[in-house]
């Protein structure tokens, strides 16, 4: 796979229009196997994924979502969910064998385990997007929905919290918005 730059970056976009083109399941399972390798802090990887593909489950997942959304979603071949799991140091013992401590760093710290969830799963998140990218996928990250609606929807029972949405496919240049501006080196960083 010979990547560039371009297609990670500087001519990929944020899509709102789709083509009517499926994305087949061998895809999403490939988008996974490239995203699990991103670095996470002690390798926790709290993310979990709903693929929603049918017209049921996108029926259930559209009132969930702020009007704006609904159109593009409900056109979207692939709608991801991405969640991340508030008991994620229960797979510490697994996922970090070389530190058997790992676990009770987190056990009954709430506070700790919310922020290492929300920060690593938005991680993994960014290499969701940049996987997608890399297999030929556009995407369309967003917020603008009811996460209590989709909890209760799609992750009930569970210790899975929503984090953000990202619709999936080929999208439709035709839907683009004029490309946003972004803020100057000098206007975002300093070396120090």
């Amino acid at each position: 796979m010979n990547l560039s730059t371009e297609q990670l970056f500087d001519h990929a976009r944020t899509y709102h229009a789709w083509q009517d083109r499926p994305v087949d399941d061998s895809l999403l399972r490939r988008l996974y196997d490239l995203m699990k390798w991103g670095p996470t802090s002690a390798n926790c990887s709290p993310t979990r994924i709903i693929f929603v593909t049918s017209p049921q489950a996108k029926a259930q997942l559209l009132p969930c979502l702020a009007e704006g959304n609904r159109a593009q979603t409900a056109a979207a071949p692939v709608t991801a969910i991405l969640g991340m799991d508030m008991a994620f140091y229960e797979q510490l013992p697994r996922l970090f064998p070389h530190n058997p401590e790992a676990r009770s760093w987190f056990a009954g710290h709430a506070e700790l385990i919310a922020t290492t969830a929300l920060r690593n799963a938005s991680l993994q998140g960014g290499y969701f997007i940049l996987a997608a990218r890399a297999l030929g996928l556009d995407c369309g990250p967003m917020s603008g929905f009811d996460a209590a609606a989709v909890d209760a929807a799609f992750w009930a029972g569970t210790t899975v919290r929503t984090n953000f949405l990202c619709n999936l496919g080929y999208g439709d240049p035709a839907g683009l918005y004029p490309r946003g501006p972004r803020l100057s080196f000098e206007e975002a960083c300093r070396i120090v």
